[in-house]
C-alpha cells in the first residue's frame, strides 16, 4: 500500500536530529494525515521516514514564567482546542483549528505538521501570523528561534534547514495579552473542505474601548505563503473603532495580497473575499475585546 525505503523510530530530539543528519533525503513524519497521502499517491514513493511519533516530550501546552505560551510540534488539533491555557488565553487558535479537517484529522494532525509541509491553506498558519508566533527548531547546531514570518519562504518550503526539525511554537505574551481574535475561514462546504481563503484577526483596544490600539491581521491562500497584512494593520492602528477603520482595513489588505487563480478558486474571487473577510473578522475581534461596532 505505501512505497516507503525505510522508517527510524526516533527516541529522543537529539535522536531524530542524528537519523536525519545520516540519512539527508529522510522526511518527518508525526501524525502521517499529510506525509502518508503523498506515499500512496506516488509523489514521495520510496521515502526514507524518521517517525517522531514517540516523543511524548513534543505534546502539550505550557504557559511559561516569560508569560510565553509554548505549544509542541506533536500537540495535536484536538488537545489544542481543549487545552485550558488555549481557551483561556487564545481562543482565536482553538477556533482555527477546530475547522481543519473532521475529528479523525483533528486527533491525529499536528500543529507541527500543519506549519511544515509550507502550505498556504493550513488553517493554524494565518492565526499564528496574527499572533506572531514565534517557531523553535532543533539541529545539529542547537535550539533556534524564528519569526513566522520567515519560517514559511516559498510555496511548500520553509525555513527548516538540514536535519533541523521544529520542536515548539511559541506564543508571546504581548500578542495575547488584553487581545482578542477572530479566524475566518471561506470554503465550498461547510465541513472537511480546505480553505479558499482564510483572514485571522488579533486586536487590542485602549482601555476605554474605543480606539484600535494594536492590530494583526493574517492570512492564508492570499499568495504563495501565509502572509501578514502590513498595510491594512497600519491603516487602522490607533484609529477610532467604527466603520471607516473597517473599511480602511479592507482596503489596505488588498495592497498586500497576491492570490493566483486555482481549481479551487479564481483569483478575482479570492480578490473580492479578501477585504469581505478582513472587515468581517475585524468586526468580530473588536466585539469579542468590548468594543461597541
Amino acid at each position: 500500500m505505501y512505497d516507503i525505503e525505510a522508517l527510524y523510530e526516533a527516541e529522543s530530539v537529539a535522536h531524530a536530529v542524528a537519523l536525519l543528519e545520516e540519512h539527508r533525503e529522510a522526511r518527518i513524519i508525526a501524525g502521517g494525515s499529510d506525509v502518508l497521502i503523498h506515499i500512496r499517491a506516488g509523489r514521495l514513493a520510496g521515502s526514507v521516514l524518521v517517525s517522531i511519533q514517540k516523543l511524548d516530550v513534543l505534546r502539550g501546552v505550557s504557559l511559561e514564567e516569560d508569560g510565553t505560551i509554548r505549544i509542541g510540534a506533536l500537540t495535536s488539533f484536538s488537545r489544542i482546542a481543549q487545552d485550558p491555557v488555549i481557551q483561556t488565553h487564545l481562543g482565536v487558535l482553538a477556533e482555527a483549528v477546530s475547522l481543519i479537517g473532521g475529528p479523525q484529522i483533528r486527533n491525529i494532525g499536528t500543529i507541527g505538521g500543519n506549519t511544515c509541509n509550507g502550505v498556504s491553506s493550513a488553517d493554524s498558519a494565518a492565526t499564528l501570523m496574527a499572533l506572531d508566533a514565534v517557531m523553535e527548531y532543533q539541529g545539529p547546531e542547537g535550539k533556534r528561534l524564528v519569526p513566522i514570518q520567515s519560517h514559511y519562504v516559498a510555496a511548500g518550503k520553509t525555513a527548516l534547514g538540514r536535519a533541523e526539525l521544529l520542536t515548539a511554537i511559541g506564543i508571546p505574551q504581548e500578542s495575547y495579552r488584553r487581545c482578542y481574535g477572530h479566524y475566518l475561514k471561506y470554503a465550498m462546504r461547510n465541513a472537511m473542505d480546505i480553505a479558499t481563503l482564510g483572514c485571522s484577526v488579533n486586536v487590542r483596544l485602549t482601555e476605554d474601548k474605543r480606539r484600535l490600539e494594536r492590530v494583526r491581521i493574517g492570512f492564508g491562500v492570499a499568495g504563495p505563503v501565509p502572509i501578514r497584512s502590513p498595510r491594512a494593520e497600519a491603516a487602522v492602528q490607533g484609529e477610532p473603532v467604527g466603520e471607516a477603520a473597517l473599511e480602511a482595513a479592507g482596503t489596505g489588505a488588498l495592497r498586500d495580497v497576491q492570490p493566483r487563480s486555482s481549481w479551487r478558486a479564481s483569483r478575482e474571487l479570492r480578490l473580492h473575499l479578501v477585504p469581505e473577510l478582513t472587515k468581517r473578522a475585524l468586526r468580530c475581534s473588536i466585539r469579542h475585546a468590548g468594543g461597541r461596532i
